[in-house]
């Protein structure tokens, strides 16, 4: 099994579970709109990709459109939906144990820099990652590649083996466009068959099984 030295990490759906907090506030952006959504579940795709492009892909909003939605998201995310999130159990103790065994590790997220930030301090786990990356507000950076793009190269140069781990297709696609494997992090929001077509290096069900996969 291969000991990885460095590790880009995904944030939603990988390190902590936001399902409450995201689709609580597309909810209240959609409402802004005059959209009513009864069921939440309707609006679990939102988690991992850019929001910009899942309000015009999931809900089908011309661009004017979501880019308002986005507006009206972060209004209520920004001091509410930010800590309606959980930390998936164990991953403090593997993060923890990744530190202890000299693993550099960064944050990859399609989040806003600064809210990610902000949830990495709020659950005490900022401290074991050397970097965090994230989308920018202006939208010059938000593709999952723009970002683990930018990370790999300010991060440079880092050890060998590396990879990204992450929950979403885009994830491992961005992976393998920057030479790093990419682990799929299945107990996450990506949809399956989608995480399968990118042909990820590992997957792990869960996270002792993510564990067992890092600390060989």
């Amino acid at each position: 099994m291969i000991s990885y030295r460095t590790l880009f990490w995904d944030l939603d759906g990988t390190l902590t579970d936001p399902k409450e907090g995201i689709t609580r506030s597309v909810q209240y952006a959609l409402e802004r709109l005059g959209i009513e959504v009864l069921e939440r579940d309707e609006l679990v795709p939102f988690i991992g990709p850019p929001l910009l492009d899942s309000f015009q892909r999931v809900r089908g909003l011309s661009e004017t459109d979501a880019r308002r939605a986005v507006a009206f998201y972060r209004e209520r995310f920004t001091e509410t939906g930010i800590f309606e999130n959980l930390i998936y159990p164990g991953i403090a103790e593997l993060l923890r144990d990744l530190q202890a065994a000299e693993v550099r590790m960064a944050v990859a997220t399609s989040k806003p820099t600064e809210s990610a930030e902000r949830i990495l301090v709020h659950f005490g786990i900022r401290g074991y990652f050397q970097a965090v990356y994230g989308a920018d507000l202006e939208g010059g950076r938000s593709r999952k590649l723009d970002v683990l793009r930018e990370a790999t190269r300010a991060f440079a140069p880092f050890p060998m083996p590396a990879a990204m781990i992450g929950d979403h297709a885009l994830d491992i696609e961005a992976a393998h466009a920057c030479g790093v494997d990419g682990i799929a992090a299945l107990y996450g929001y990506g949809a399956q068959e989608e995480v399968a077509a990118q042909r990820p290096t590992h997957g792990a069900k869960d996270v002792p099984a993510l564990r067992r996969l890092l600390l060989p």
